[in-house]
């Protein structure tokens, strides 16, 4: 069987573990979560980096930091990870769902602003596969309004957009590093992983000591750890945000290996593309759509059927030939949990891409004669 995803190991992970151990400082904030976080913030211009257990606590770090209250209004993309969502909700907002662009799962940047209304206090674009939301679009909306921006950049370590001049910055940004505050997964899914854990990445100078507090359960141990204040106590509300020395120590020997892990899964994305491009004319199956403006990271490999039907009979055509493809996220507009509480409005293309998209394998081991067979499978299927 050709599996959906298998964790890549460098070889480092378990010797790093040991040194964290013997070091006796396992409890988080030591010397492997330092050296992560700058190495991101040094790589990626981000302004302050805090490891987190997982993505789902950065986001709801970014919930707290931006003060989100009952009936505040936080617009998000259907199409997405449910803790996107629920992020918010714990904080009492109101989720307002925008639908994706027609020709990607991205949120569409031209229907945001028809969303915002006078409670509306923030917007959450999520870089779906890794490929870049029209930043420059959503920073000027968001600053005609004066809203925060929180990047859901979970899939997107490694990737940049690099359209116009956001703030009269560099061409090239590195996703996470545009919006007020952002979220990085490192679930063993990603391109570089720790098992669980994420990432809260802050840019906005307003947030950064309240992000630490927040990250040490509310209190100032931060600073006394670093000398700054006498002794340290209760400050703010928080909680226990930041992870194990262990999964730091896992994650640098990800980190370590970044480019050669980037360039590997890029070589497998470009032999799926060449494989297929030009027989979805015969089709009508999609292919990833990258924008002008965003590059390639390479995080995952997507198809989009004509039909529910179509991907049902793909997939159990593929589990035949011993290939596991699955699809992904449901609408969360129509989700049990939120169904009534959605405005009513239709968004027809994240509902084209939960009923039709379907994710082929991809991880680092995978060999170019299973992506030959996998996409000969496909197109066998079609043939039919």
């Amino acid at each position: 069987m050709i599996t959906f995803n298998k964790p890549y190991l460098t070889g480092k992970e378990t010797q790093y573990i040991e040194e964290a151990v013997r070091s006796m400082h396992i409890s988080g904030n030591g010397i492997f979560t330092k050296k992560c976080q700058q190495f991101f913030e040094q790589k990626y211009g981000f302004k302050k980096c805090l490891l987190t257990t997982s993505c789902t606590d950065a986001l709801e770090m970014c919930a707290i930091l931006a003060d989100i209250q009952p009936n505040d209004e936080v617009i998000i993309p259907s199409y997405t990870f449910v803790s996107t969502a629920l992020a918010f909700v714990r904080q009492g907002a109101k989720i307002v769902f925008a639908d994706s662009e027609a020709n990607n799962p991205n949120i569409d940047a031209d229907k945001i602003e028809a969303l915002i209304t006078p409670k509306t206090k923030a917007i959450v674009p999520v870089h779906y596969a890794g490929a870049a939301c029209d930043m420059e679009k959503i920073m000027q909306i968001a600053e005609k309004y004066n809203l925060l921006v929180i990047e859901d950049a979970a899939q997107a370590i490694d990737s940049f957009y690099c359209r116009g001049a956001i703030n009269r910055a560099p061409t090239q940004r590195a996703l996470g590093s545009i919006g007020h505050l952002a979220a990085f997964s490192f679930h063993e899914t990603k391109n570089i992983i720790s098992g669980e854990g994420g990432m809260l990445v802050v840019n906005d100078e307003r947030f950064v000591r309240r992000a630490e507090i927040i990250w040490e359960k509310g209190t100032n141990r931060a600073e006394f750890f670093r000398g700054e204040v006498n002794k340290y106590g209760w400050v703010d509300t928080g909680s226990s945000f930041l992870p194990s020395e262990i999964i730091a120590a896992f994650l640098w020997a990800q980190i370590e290996h970044l480019d050669d892990i980037q360039n590997r899964r890029k070589i497998l994305w470009n032999l799926y593309y060449s494989n297929l491009l030009g027989f979805e004319n015969l089709t009508g199956l999609g292919l990833p759509n990258i924008p002008s403006y965003a590059t390639n990271n390479a995080h995952m490999f997507y198809l989009t059927c004509n039909s529910l039907d179509e991907r049902t009979k793909l997939i159990a055509y593929l589990k035949e030939y011993e290939v596991l493809a699955v699809f992904h996220y449901l609408s969360l507009h129509s989700s049990d949990f939120y169904a009534q509480k959605h405005d009513g409005r239709k968004l027809p293309n994240c509902d084209k891409f939960a009923d039709c998209l379907v994710r082929l394998p991809m991880f680092y081991e995978l060999k170019k004669e299973e992506i030959e067979k996998i996409c000969n499978v496909i197109k066998k299927f079609y043939e039919k």
